[in-house]
């Protein structure tokens, strides 16, 4: 045995089998559970091409595939103390947030991001589930007031993507004051005469459709997700009942009123496009406008 068996070897095997692998290649459908080729299911913008269910995005994904050239500059915002209530349960708070910083490489559950579409001024905010469940914190809050001051700050509008299981429990009651304080934020976009357009996606859930998440002017999902206060279960099981198919989806809320449209992502740009100029009142986007790409700023 030598170094070239005990070190060299084992790491030319582990390369080549890692780009063998198929969870590499392919990517099963959640719902349907289709083999989808993993370039086929970037290109459909994590949509299955079978079934049409719509699959987890990252926020830095979404700023791609709906600005002008895929180009957008990331906003900062204040960054909060990260457990000011030294909180603990099977895990410190501390080390939870640590994990999801490792597995999402952001530093916290939302971005906020400014660009073009259709080549109009927009300011982007997008939650990310796999963040804690896109918990919305003090941090949260933070990035949703910078982004509408920054929305204000150009006279742009702002366009929120919500995903999130509620309000972080880790924050306890810090948490529950983002609520009415984005509400704040929101009416500070209509003294502007700004518009505030929210794009409800799987799941949306708590203290965040409690608040910001249901204040748009114009109300979008994507197609089946869940958009709830408490959920179907906790539902049933409070009220004794069996509920209606599909309740609180998004089809279903689009049908009593709850949704001004479900659209599916890969026609999401284009009628965000329509929207945002209508309520602008400004000329309709220009051809040459409406190209992607994948340059990142930020």
């Amino acid at each position: 045995m030598n170094w070239i068996s005990n070190f060299v070897r084992p790491k030319i095997d582990a390369i080549f089998s890692k780009k063998e692998t198929s969870e590499n290649l392919w990517i099963k459908c959640q719902k349907c559970d289709s083999m989808i080729f993993h370039r086929e299911f970037k290109d459909a913008l994590n949509v299955c091409p079978n079934c049409n269910h719509h699959m987890y995005i990252s926020p830095l994904d979404r700023f791609e595939s709906l600005l002008d050239n895929g180009s957008f500059k990331l906003i900062d915002y204040d960054k909060p103390i990260s457990d000011p209530l030294n909180f603990k349960d099977s895990k410190k708070y501390t080390d939870r947030l640590k994990e999801a910083q490792k597995q999402t490489g952001q530093d916290e559950a939302i971005l906020i991001s400014e660009g073009k579409m259709g080549g109009m001024d927009v300011i982007l905010a997008c939650q990310d589930f796999k963040f804690m469940g896109g918990s919305m914190g003090m941090a949260v809050g933070n990035a949703i007031l910078s982004g509408v001051q920054a929305s204000i700050k150009k006279s742009a509008p702002f366009i929120l993507f919500a995903a999130a299981g509620g309000a972080r429990m880790q924050e306890s009651v810090l948490s529950l004051v983002q609520m009415p304080r984005t509400t704040v934020a929101v009416e500070m976009l209509r003294e502007a005469n700004l518009p505030y357009i929210v794009v409800l996606t799987n799941p949306t859930t708590g203290g965040v459709t409690a608040s910001y998440a249901m204040l748009g002017d114009i109300q979008i999902a994507e197609p089946n997700a869940l958009i709830c206060f408490a959920g179907p279960r906790v539902i049933e099981q409070t009220i004794r009942e069996k509920l209606p198919e599909g309740f609180q989806r998004s089809e279903y809320l689009l049908d009593h009123g709850m949704l001004d449209s479900v659209i599916s992502r890969k026609n999401l740009r284009e009628e965000l496009i329509k929207i945002i100029h209508l309520l602008s009142n400004s000329p309709p986007p220009i051809r040459g406008n409406l190209t992607e790409g994948k340059k990142v700023d930020g």
